[in-house]
């Protein structure tokens, strides 16, 4: 399948679910007001909301929400896992809790309440500051964890001195190899091994956490913009850092004439501070819009279903094999993305002392 392929597949999805939700609407505006004429029967309950769902997964939480349920008692039960909550309050000290206290935001606890995802004080007037352990925080030092246990393991085979590679080095050899010389070598040159070691912590550890984040339930760390961004100001700094007087001077005084270096030098100043810009939205958007979509498509079923529970079971293979096939898709962006970050840093430290070159090319 081609790109136009692929480009008409996701205009079609999204023209049917736009479609879907008016529809939907419609119908349920067109209950409200027929239960509201006949005053005596029983309220009719909500309709899906695809909002909350969207929402609740690509934005950080305490918890990590599993599924729901309803009971035999007809009270909605959340199956959840826990996560710690730290608070500081000059007014009311250090409080460390976990989320469960607050009941998915129907109670208060030790004077703080749920309001959305945030933590709030009861008593007006109360500062908080919180350090909780949010599922992106936990699911981000998992993924670490798992990062570093399975390098120290293949490194452990280079250093017992195990010549073939075997179990996790076939995995990792030729991904360490293809990095070095796709990335590091074309871009840096002879500063290639210098930079390999944060260009291959910079590929694995996005790569990880997009991985983790295909996880159903899991959070998605690389679609959260905070996350994107501390990736982006550390490439930013170490940018900065292999910069040389040639680099600043092309800045500051380029070879132009004189009238156009007043329009020239803020252009080139401004893309100093574009490049990790364009590093952080890049991975945060690709990687948000791909759930966001699988979301939406697993969404229509319970949208038709509000009108019609029969048409909602018969689209059911139509949305399942659409939403399968994004899966699919996001399993290849995730090592994409992961590929895409690591050479646009490569491509952006090279231009840091890209005067370095020139320079010795005169001589």
């Amino acid at each position: 399948m081609n790109f136009n392929s692929v480009k008409f597949f996701v205009v079609a999805v999204f023209s049917v679910f736009l479609m879907a939700v008016p529809v939907a609407l419609s119908a349920q505006h067109e209950e409200h007001a027929n239960s509201g004429a006949e005053g005596h029967k029983e309220e009719k309950k909500g309709g899906f909301d695809a909002n909350k769902v969207i929402f609740s997964h690509i934005l950080d939480a305490h918890e990590f929400h599993l599924f729901e349920y309803h009971g035999s008692d007809g009270q909605e039960h959340h199956v959840t896992i826990p996560l710690p909550v730290i608070l500081y309050s000059p007014q009311k000290g250090l409080s460390v809790f976990m989320s469960s206290k607050f009941e998915h935001g129907h109670a208060e606890y030790n004077g703080y309440k749920m309001e959305g995802e945030n933590i709030v004080a009861v008593e007006p007037g109360v500062t908080v500051y919180d350090f909780s352990l949010t599922r992106n925080v936990v699911q981000m030092l998992l993924a670490l964890i798992v990062l570093i246990w399975i390098m120290i393991s293949v490194a452990a085979k280079y250093k017992n001195g195990v010549k073939a590679p075997t179990g996790m080095q076939n995995a990792i050899e030729p991904v360490v190899t293809f990095i070095r010389d796709e990335v590091a070598k074309p871009n840096l040159g002879k500063k290639a091994d210098r930079y390999l070691p944060y260009l291959l912590t910079v590929f694995f550890f996005i790569l990880v956490n997009n991985i983790f984040g295909l996880i159903p339930a899991a959070a998605n760390v690389t679609g959260n913009i905070a996350f994107t961004m501390v990736l982006a100001v550390i490439s930013f700094v170490v940018i900065l850092f292999s910069t040389n007087k040639h680099y600043w001077g092309h800045i500051f005084n380029p070879p132009v004439p004189g009238g156009v270096k007043a329009i020239l030098v803020p252009v080139e100043i401004l893309g100093v501070f574009t490049k990790p810009f364009a590093l952080m939205i890049r991975l945060f958007a690709n990687m948000m819009a791909g759930h966001i979509i699988i979301i939406c498509l697993v969404s229509l079923i319970f949208i038709f279903s509000d009108i019609s529970v029969g048409v909602g079971v018969g689209f059911s293979p139509v949305s399942i094999a659409f939403a399968v096939f994004i899966y699919l898709i996001e399993v290849m962006v995730a090592f994409i993305q992961a590929f895409i970050f690591t050479n646009l840093t490569a491509v952006f430290i090279s231009q840091a002392f890209e005067g370095e070159h020139e320079h010795e090319a005169h001589h």
